[in-house]
């Protein structure tokens, strides 16, 4: 047998239909493109930006998938039942599922609004929680699922002026331990990646800083700042059969800067 056709079909997605949230740009653009590229169909949830969230449909169709589009803003307490609503509508059934679309923002500690908490819960973590609750049940009706939240290097490396954001992936990753040895049996696995500082547009303003950017790379033993590609490569292997034996899992994609360096 051709040991590289094998281990090329692991990650072969076809047949499969995944749904991304915030999937229209950054981290999320990269993980559909490379999810589409390797055959899953795709749904791409978005909150604002019409434009985007065309252009990424049209690449994604490219690859001879189909894409749908749902605009939800996910700080909505109804949006994951009014997500699932529109599924219905198309039949669509989600074998994939990748919680990427998070809210950040910078304050002070002592400075940090009620509003201002409830937003980036919302958004970070609840609206994930009730996701997988909707979306969960025809992944173990299959006996095939995967669930990959998206979390930060702030798990371990807290911002100072983003308390509440890094709180909100903390919280994030606990799900993810505490639901993976229920889910393990019925062929679901999630997992959470942790992402670095990666050069998105949500970075663009703070890294265009030539002080803060160098001050960034100089804690980043690799000694750069990664790019969305780098975080599309492990979303593909924990989101095919290449990745079927990893659960339960925190993988860092951050250049080591979650090290002590």
């Amino acid at each position: 047998m051709d040991k590289k056709i094998e281990i090329k079909n692991l990650f072969n997605l076809k047949g499969k239909t995944a749904l991304v949230t915030g999937g229209s740009q950054g981290i999320g653009r990269a993980i559909s493109l490379a999810l589409a590229e390797y055959g899953a169909n795709l749904v791409i949830v978005y909150r604002s930006e019409q434009k985007l969230a065309e252009q990424i449909k049209l690449e994604i169709q490219s690859f001879g998938v189909t894409c749908h589009l749902i605009k939800s803003d996910l700080s909505n307490t109804d949006a994951p039942e009014t997500i699932v609503s529109i599924l219905n509508e198309y039949y669509l059934k989600i074998d994939i599922l990748v919680l990427n679309a998070s809210v950040q923002i910078r304050n002070s500690w002592d400075n940090v609004s009620y509003e201002e908490y409830d937003f980036q819960m919302r958004v970070n973590f609840a609206a994930s929680l009730f996701l997988i609750q909707k979306l969960y049940p025809n992944m173990c009706d299959k006996n095939w699922g995967r669930i990959l939240t998206i979390g930060s290097v702030q798990q371990i490396r807290p911002h100072q002026e983003m308390l509440v954001y890094a709180a909100s992936k903390m919280a994030q990753l606990s799900m993810v331990k505490s639901l993976a040895p229920q889910f393990g049996l019925n062929g679901v696995t999630i997992n959470n990646m942790a992402p670095g500082a990666i050069s998105t547009i949500r970075n663009e303003e703070v890294l265009s800083n030539k002080k803060y950017r160098k001050l960034v790379e100089s804690k980043i033993p690799i000694g750069f700042i990664g790019e969305a590609r780098d975080c599309a490569s492990m979303a593909l292997l924990l989101c095919s059969n290449a990745g079927r034996y990893i659960t339960g899992q925190d993988m860092f994609v951050d250049g080591g800067m979650g090290l002590n360096f």
